[in-house]
């Protein structure tokens, strides 16, 4: 789907189910039921910001929610545990974020004085951190597989230009130091999608293992269409050009489920931690 910049909230709507099947609620399979039908009910890719008052309520915001206003409800981690919070509850309502990518739409969900529905709590507070990882390590992973797509589209679309674009009356793809640069890109994909494959195949990854496929393969991402922009010269540089649909989704991917500043320190801990 990272191929085509699809702008189907696959993931998050996947991962929102995922939450559903994994609890415990007495209204599971109902829910169940609705989102097999149809129902939209996705799982943010920010941080939640949340504040609980004295008397229980919550305010505070949702971040990163896609296609917000087309959900029946978001699964939020809540001070109490996740939970489904209805998008049309009291207390509830939805900002469209304005962004970059195009291709997306992103929003945040405010709660101000929300009072959860007990019936509605996916896990308690004790469970949350279980759920928390089983959901993280898919959510890394289906960025990682988006992130991998578009780039490797990128590349694909960047060679096709070098192969038609002609100066000094050939082909720039024969000049040995665009095909080098166009190598390291290739080069780069390769070793960020074994990295992905290493994690899929490994149902007992902790969440630091996926974490670091995803933030390789967004920085990979990242690099590939930059350096696509360039290597298409002129035409490259002007935002109407394809190119630019997949850098924008690059910087955001980059973002979502945590910054490559957060992933690598954390995974270079742990790989100093194991010496």
């Amino acid at each position: 789907m990272g191929r085509v910049l699809a702008t189907t909230p696959l993931i998050p709507a996947q991962l929102g189910l995922q939450a559903v099947l994994a609890s415990s609620m007495a209204g599971r399979s109902e829910w169940v039921e609705r989102l097999a039908g149809g129902a939209y009910a996705p799982l943010h890719l920010l941080p939640a910001a949340l504040e609980a008052a004295g008397d229980g309520t919550l305010s505070g915001t949702i971040g990163g929610v896609f296609d917000a206003d087309m959900a029946a409800a978001v699964v939020a981690k809540l001070p109490g545990g996740y939970a489904l919070v209805p998008v049309n509850a009291a207390g509830v309502t939805v900002h469209e974020r304005p962004i970059w990518d195009a291709s997306r739409r992103l929003f945040d969900v405010v709660l101000d004085g929300y009072e959860a529905d007990p019936a509605l709590m996916l896990t308690d507070a004790a469970g949350a951190s279980a759920l928390h990882d089983t959901l993280a390590c898919e959510a890394h992973l289906g960025l990682a597989a988006d992130c991998l797509g578009a780039a490797n589209a990128a590349l694909d679309l960047t060679v096709e230009y070098m192969k038609m674009r002609r100066q000094f009356d050939r082909p720039i793809a024969m000049f040995q130091a665009l095909k080098h640069r166009a190598a390291d890109m290739k080069t780069q994909v390769a070793v960020a999608e074994a990295l992905l494959w290493s994690g899929v195949r490994d149902a007992q990854a902790p969440v630091t293992a996926s974490a670091a496929a995803k933030t390789l393969a967004a920085e990979v991402f990242a690099f590939v269409t930059e350096e696509a922009i360039q290597l298409h010269g002129g035409i490259g540089l002007t935002e109407e050009h394809p190119i630019h649909r997949f850098m924008k989704r690059a910087m955001l991917n980059l973002q979502l489920c945590g910054s490559p500043d957060l992933w690598n320190e954390r995974v270079g801990r742990e790989a100093l931690a194991l010496r």
